[in-house]
């Protein structure tokens, strides 16, 4: 299996392998938050505090959409790491065939649907003020016309990083990322495009890394040429990708959904509220890239460690993913504590917003131990092909957000401040419920190249 950019994580030192592993994914997933970054300091800076409302007003719903396409790549990734780990190449090889064919189909289904349900989602769940409707309705239908280029790079992504693979994406987005801020500054600054021309810069910037990307894989990365035999719809394939995607993108679907909820609560509030939310939010996406590529690092070793029947090293792996989590939390909380006001400045500039943002920032960064432990369980629990679980995190992520803004603001009477403390209580509250089930063992038996070895013992080694 030693090819020249896949790379075999059933051996060799654990945290080190996870570690160089996790370091591109972050910096991919830091270009990556480039898009909102770029995005919210121009739409704030040059249209002001309400554009920025406006378009934060649609990041719920926009989530939502493009997440479902992200679970069926996870879901993907989870298959292909698998076969790979236990040396079922055959089997890889029509996993990444047939999950690229769902993709593409849920893709399609998705776009069409964001852009239709915009206008009423808007108006009628979200219930976003009047004077900020035109805005979110524009940005979010360009948004959502763009779900197909998103699930494209995410599955291209998933594939790469199940055959070991985290730097060749990173190049391609790279250079995307420089694109987009270059697109968001011409179409908003020159070509006075408004908030729609920041989504157009953000899809059209996706579209060629998706693109991009997939060509330079397939040419170079030998795993990734397929013959005309691998080039075969197997229905099969198709539903196991389905089966092990679905209550990944179910997951998602139930956190979008929970905030979304959340966004209804703050734009009760008013603009004020709706700006300081906006900008905490996207400052805590940015802050949750190193958590998630660490658990996207782990979901890929624990993948390739369970196809190969190493359970014991794929736990070594989980424990030395939460002591780097613990050790980033803390630092982070530390940073936030002492400069979070001028990160929130870099965003907005009313000082209403600017103290309710830093405020938010303080809250919430008490609970990142537990938000990396979301994130490192989870990756474990994917890679191991324990997808039940994605189902229990979802519901817990509904129950707390959902329940916790609704006790916090009409029982309490807590206020504004209730949305950032509802954040923290669902993240240590999720965070438990991952480290429970990994301690339930249920996922020793989740296997799906196991399954697969049952099936087609020798001829798939090929």
């Amino acid at each position: 299996m030693a090819h020249v950019h896949a790379k075999d994580m059933t051996k060799g030192n654990e945290a080190r392998l996870i570690l160089g592993f996790t370091l591109p994914l972050l910096a991919g997933n830091l270009l990556q938050q480039l898009y909102n970054i770029a995005d919210t300091v121009i739409v704030g800076k040059v249209l002001g505090d309400d554009a920025l409302a406006a378009v934060g007003a649609t990041g719920s719903v926009t989530f939502l959409f493009s997440t479902l396409c992200l679970g069926l790549a996870t879901g993907a990734g989870i298959i292909i790491s698998q076969f790979f780990g236990a040396g079922f190449l055959q089997r890889m090889r029509a996993a990444i065939w047939n999950s690229a064919l769902v993709t593409l189909f849920f893709g399609a289904i998705i776009t069409v649907l964001g852009v239709a349900l915009t206008g009423p989602v808007l108006r009628n769940v979200l219930e976003t003020p009047d004077n900020l409707l035109p805005m979110s309705v524009s940005y979010m239908r360009i948004a959502c016309a763009g779900t197909l280029a998103v699930a494209a790079y995410n599955w291209i992504n998933a594939v790469m990083r199940a055959l070991g693979d985290s730097k060749t994406p990173l190049l391609f987005l790279g250079v995307a990322s420089v694109l987009n801020v270059g697109l968001d500054l011409l179409f908003v600054m020159v070509l006075h495009a408004g908030a729609a021309g920041a989504a157009l810069a953000t899809v059209l910037s996706q579209l060629l890394s998706a693109v991009s990307c997939m060509i330079y894989a397939f040419v170079r990365m030998p795993e990734l040429r397929l013959s005309r035999a691998d080039r075969k719809a197997d229905g099969e394939m198709m539903r196991r990708c389905i089966r092990t995607g679905l209550p990944i993108a179910a997951q998602s679907s139930l956190i979008s959904v929970s905030m979304v909820a959340l966004q209804r609560v703050t734009n009760s509030f008013g603009n004020t509220v709706m700006t300081a939310y906006t900008a905490s939010m996207r400052v805590e996406q940015f802050i949750q890239q190193p958590f998630a590529s660490l658990g996207a690092a782990l979901a890929t070793f624990t993948g390739q460690n369970i196809g190969a029947a190493q359970p014991q090293r794929a736990r070594q792996g989980l424990r030395a993913g939460l002591k780097m989590s613990t050790i980033l939390a803390v630092g982070m909380a530390l940073l936030f504590w002492g400069f979070g006001s001028f990160v929130i400045r870099c965003f907005i500039s009313g000082s209403d917003s600017v103290e309710l943002g830093y405020y938010a920032l303080r809250v919430t960064s008490l609970f990142y131990i537990f938000l990396g432990m979301i994130y490192v369980c989870r990756g474990f629990l994917n890679g191991a092909g324990d997808t039940a679980y994605a189902m229990m995190n979802g519901i817990a992520e509904v129950i707390c957000r959902v329940g916790g803004a609704l006790v916090m603001t009409r029982c309490l009477g807590i206020g504004c401040r209730a949305i950032w403390y509802t954040t923290g209580l669902t993240w240590l509250v999720t965070g438990l419920v991952g480290l429970l089930r990994y301690h339930g063992g249920a996922w020793e038996s989740k296997a799906i190249s196991s399954k697969a070895a049952k099936e087609c013992p020798t001829c798939c080694k090929t």
